[in-house]
């Protein structure tokens, strides 16, 4: 099943991080532009031409959050969002992150 028809499972920790290669075979199923960070956490600066279309990137981003139960960081600047994503129970990188 491919990662776009897949939901986000509550996840307690009491189970390692992803490894590098289960990391890279993700990482080739999801949207270019997000960079994996030492092995830990997905990041990717949106950009937007104000913040209006920034806010609203964010308000849309936070209830596909609340839906899946899976809630990454968000810095919101003027003209950008920087989002960084990573399951903080394991503190490392699972299969939600690539999910969301």
């Amino acid at each position: 099943m491919k990662l776009a028809e897949k939901k986000c499972l509550p996840c307690e920790g009491g189970m390692p991080p992803l490894s590098s290669s289960e990391i890279s075979r993700l990482k080739a199923e999801i949207s270019p532009g997000w960079e994996v960070v030492n092995h830990h956490h997905l990041v990717r600066t949106f950009y937007f031409v104000n913040f209006r279309h920034t806010f609203d990137f964010v308000m849309e981003l936070a209830e596909l959050a609340e839906t899946e139960g899976h809630h990454p960081v968000i810095h919101i600047y003027y003209d950008k969002a920087v989002v960084e994503i990573w399951t903080h129970a394991i503190d490392g990188l699972s299969e939600n992150d690539f999910i969301l």
